[in-house]
């Protein structure tokens, strides 16, 4: 529907909008324009279900209408909701960080498997943006002290304010770029390293398309072939690792290989390839000897 057109629309109308009818006329696939509509009446999807003949107020019509327009125009859903699940945990997120996606929820089962439940690990989670690995790690490990990094304040805003809200306690924010975020001195060494860096390359086509163009692209693109926030997060995290500790990253589709290789070159041993729920290559464990 053309921006204005639902007032066009309206004003012919014989009888008043419903749920239903909004869905109809929104121009978005179901899961989208449900997820939109239960946001703008503060409702879930259960009762939109339940509801769906009931008369919508014209302000909430209105409200919904102009939410579907920017979906339609490329916005993401979250971003337009300012909410997006994950690993059960609601995340708050705003255009200054990734929106966390199931892939990624790969990585914190791999990362679970290497962290005893019944010990006091320290992690550390690259890059955290919404804080979403870091998050959940420390809600499964409760023992767990994690420390997580990123270079952008209004991630780590955003991060700091999930964890309050979740009441979720042991996790530390820190500022800076990879491991300059740690003091140069420090004696820590982390039981578990992970991260889902940028690891799209700057010039695919990918990031001029859909949900990817608003999202924060220095979240997203890492130099000519992707790999250069991997390269520095590998390299550097023998130094940072305790014996026997563990770093787990997420990668591209087509990476698995030469992530592979930039473990062995570092030194990492047991090194293991995970898949995500469609079946590509996503995770690459090492641990270090």
């Amino acid at each position: 529907m053309a921006a204005g057109g639902f007032a066009a629309v309206r004003s012919a109308m014989t009888a008043p909008p419903t749920v239903r009818w909004a869905l109809a006329q929104s121009g978005l696939v179901p899961v989208d324009g449900q997820a939109l509509l239960a946001h703008a009446l503060g409702r879930d999807r259960a009762w939109l279900i339940a509801h769906a003949g009931d008369v919508l107020p014209s302000e909430d019509a209105d409200r919904f209408f102009a939410l579907a327009r920017r979906r339609r125009e490329g916005e993401p859903v979250a971003y337009l909701t300012g909410w997006r699940e994950f690993w059960g945990l609601r995340l708050a997120v705003d255009p200054s960080v990734l929106i966390p996606r199931p892939e990624t929820e790969t990585l914190v089962e791999m990362a679970l498997a290497r962290l005893s439940s019944d010990r006091v690990p320290s992690v550390l989670d690259l890059g955290t943006g919404s804080g979403a690995i870091a998050l959940a790690v420390a809600h499964e490990r409760p023992l767990a002290r994690v420390v997580a990094s990123d270079r952008s304040q209004a991630a780590l805003e955003v991060a700091r304010a999930n964890a309050q809200r979740l009441g979720i306690a042991n996790i530390a924010f820190v500022s800076g770029d990879w491991y300059d975020a740690l003091p140069p001195r420090t004696a820590t060494r982390f039981d578990l390293i992970a991260s889902n860096p940028p690891y799209v390359a700057a010039g695919d086509v990918h990031l001029r398309e859909g949900d990817l163009r608003f999202e924060p692209i220095g979240a997203l693109a890492a130099g000519a072939d992707g790999l250069d926030a991997l390269r520095v997060i590998v390299a550097g995290a023998p130094a940072r690792l305790a014996m026997g500790g563990w770093l787990v990253v997420e990668h591209g589709y087509d990476q698995s290989d030469p992530v592979q290789r930039l473990f062995a070159e570092a030194g990492l041993a047991d090194i293991a390839s995970a898949r995500d729920l469609a079946g590509i290559p996503r995770v690459v464990a090492g641990r270090r000897p």
